[in-house]
């Protein structure tokens, strides 16, 4: 299948202002791109591409006095088959975990360990393998109650475990923290994720947040927002938590006066063979 993605975001700047976006097809689905997929900034203002610590392509640029836009749109091929589930085996034992993967047992800005540690093991102490990750996704999709209104940036795990209210950030961010305190590696993801498969939601469409685990080897997608597999997920960026995936970063006062994005499967003929 093939879907069409992207976005128009705006702010508003009173001076010259240096920022970072995370705005980029995560580098493992480059060879799915059919068009080419950039980051168009207006007013035009030199910028550059690097690959941040965790594999992401992160963006620089400096938006003028008076604010700008970013754009970008894209075609991309998608399997259509939907998230594939962690095997049924035991947890790693720790000390046979990959040295690259230990950052994502550990406590982040989001995701406090030490503080759930007590908690996660009352509630999955008894069970391994499948069944206490599934178990996990399943706790958190009971216990938080979704709803744009209940937006907030400064919203932690712990805190969201304690409202029990958020949106799909505090979702990912409360089922990676209790993953981590059952020491099952665990990394938050951003991307697109449309109404592909599903009845479509009437609410404006957002960039989504998910998360992955590391079981026997490779990395799992699992959405405790949704719970359940989805088709059609886009990712643009791995990290520990939402601060280092931040879709965009100023250093300096911006505001945001604009943001659409778009996600749907491409039934067009003409599109088809444009791409």
């Amino acid at each position: 299948m093939l879907i069409k993605a992207g976005f128009d975001i705006a702010f508003g700047t009173n001076a010259r202002t240096p920022m970072s976006a995370l705005l980029s097809v995560h580098p493992s689905r480059n060879r799915d791109l059919q068009t080419r997929q950039s980051l168009v900034i207006s007013p035009n203002v030199p910028s550059y591409n690097y690959v941040d610590a965790f594999g992401n392509t992160a963006t620089r640029f400096a938006l003028p006095a008076g604010g700008g836009s970013l754009h970008s749109e894209f075609i991309i091929a998608d399997s259509g088959l939907p998230d594939t589930r962690a095997p049924d085996v035991p947890v790693h034992d720790v000390h046979e975990l990959p040295a690259d993967v230990l950052p994502f047992l550990l406590a982040s800005r989001y995701c406090e360990t030490d503080q759930l540690m007590q908690t996660a093991w009352w509630l999955f102490g008894g069970l391994t393998g499948r069944a206490l990750i599934e178990s996990i996704v399943d706790w958190v999709h009971n216990h938080i109650t979704f709803g744009y209104q209940y937006a907030r940036n400064t919203r932690t795990a712990a805190q969201g475990y304690q409202e029990g209210v958020g949106v799909c950030r505090d979702f990912a961010h409360l089922a990676v923290t209790m993953c981590r305190c059952m020491n099952i590696p665990a990394r938050y993801c951003t991307g697109y994720l449309g109404d592909i498969g599903v009845p479509v939601c009437d609410a404006p469409m957002d960039f989504s947040a998910w998360f992955e685990v590391f079981v026997d080897g490779d990395w799992y997608t699992y959405d405790a927002r949704h719970n359940m597999p989805r088709i059609g997920r886009i990712v643009m960026a791995r990290g520990r938590d939402a601060t280092d995936v931040a879709i965009t970063t100023n250093f300096g006062n911006a505001w945001l006066t604009k943001f659409e994005v778009t996600t749907y499967e491409v039934v067009d003929e003409a599109l088809r063979n444009a791409a």
